[in-house]
């Protein structure tokens, strides 16, 4: 037998064995889609932090996103660039999506709700997606259904025959618009044992805007939002299990914009400047997780991280002054699991 012609087909073997592992990498989380239940979590609340930084490009991190699972059900806080993607990669039950929470519009948090709408539809949610937030809200909604309007067509007429149904009704986004209520709170969402209250919180000039509250079977966790300290909001989170607040460092935000005027670049150091006037720092953030008597405070929204002069501690400092507290710095596929019928609290990675 010629050797030669055993090599080549042992190089055409591993040829193989590679294209079907890549194969398999590419269809894991399509399956996982189409069989949400294969991954579904026990019952409780579930939170994966799907997006943890600030609106600066920061590699391994993509822009504000919190996702929540209850009942058999997917939401969404905010959904910023890059999240979808990590939905995604971790074979989230994207099928089961129902509603996205939006704090605010800014750019950040609102730049991937078509791409999430359209991926969740795909996937076979099997009716309109509901966008919860803030007035604007519906033109948000009836802009990306027209801007995704084509490409809804196009994949029906593609993908729609036999047992695959792809109807367009089901890939629309329907907005459900969050009036500021005089309390400061209200009750947006009830279904299948899950409550979601809007709370207002200060975030000038971006007005309204809000964070929200999730009540699960006894268990709940409150999102901020982009806020300053805002007490009303430790009053609306007292008791929470678990408080993820947005963090900005205002000395490294002077750092930053101090670097860009050296550099000759007034316009971004102006910028930065702005944001200094309607963030919580890491310090705040803790005055308010003690104030509303938290067990865990996970800070997220973090705008400096992935900068050069960024270290955990830096950013953390003097946080723990106040006295004690359970808290951690987000990263992305950060999960944490809330159980029904327990006061535990389970933290883990993807």
């Amino acid at each position: 037998m010629d050797c030669r012609k055993i090599g080549d087909w042992r190089k055409i073997g591993a040829v193989a064995a590679t294209s079907l592992a890549l194969l398999a990498l590419w269809a894991a989380p399509m399956a996982a889609q189409a069989q949400p239940q294969a991954v579904a979590a026990p019952d409780g609340l579930r939170v994966v932090l799907c997006g943890t930084s600030g609106p600066l490009p920061v590699k391994d991190r993509a822009k504000a996103c919190v996702a929540i699972q209850a009942g058999g059900a997917l939401y969404l806080v905010d959904v910023g660039p890059e999240s979808t993607e990590n939905l995604l990669t971790w074979r989230m039950p994207m099928a089961t999506a129902r509603a996205v929470f939006l704090t605010h519009l800014h750019s950040d948090h609102i730049g991937e709700v078509g791409e999430f709408n359209m991926q969740s539809w795909v996937a076979g949610r099997p009716g309109p997606l509901m966008l919860v937030g803030p007035p604007g809200v519906e033109h948000l909604a009836a802009g990306f259904n027209e801007a995704y309007g084509a490409d809804h067509g196009f994949r029906n007429a593609h993908h729609e025959h036999g047992a695959v149904k792809l109807p367009i009704a089901a890939g629309l986004l329907k907005a459900q618009v969050v009036l500021p209520p005089a309390s400061g709170t209200a009750v947006v969402w009830r279904e299948n044992g899950l409550t979601v209250t809007a709370i207002v919180v200060h975030h000038n000039p971006v007005t309204p805007a809000y964070g929200y509250r999730f009540d699960y079977k006894g268990r709940s966790v409150v999102v901020s939002g982009d806020t300053i300290k805002w007490p009303p909001l430790a009053v609306a989170a007292k008791g929470a299990d678990v408080l993820i607040h947005e963090a900005q460092n205002s000395d490294m935000t002077k750092q930053l914009s101090q670097g860009l005027a050296m550099m000759a670049n007034a316009r971004m150091s102006s910028v930065m400047a702005d944001t200094l006037s309607y963030h919580t720092t890491p310090v705040e953030a803790a005055d308010i997780a003690r104030m509303a008597g938290v067990k865990r405070l996970v800070l997220s929204h973090l705008t400096q991280a992935g900068l050069p002069f960024y270290t955990p501690e830096a950013f953390t400092k003097g946080m723990d002054a106040g006295g004690p507290l359970d808290w951690r710095l987000a990263r992305d596929g950060m999960t944490i699991d809330l159980p029904a019928g327990s006061e535990e609290i389970r933290f883990g990675q993807f």
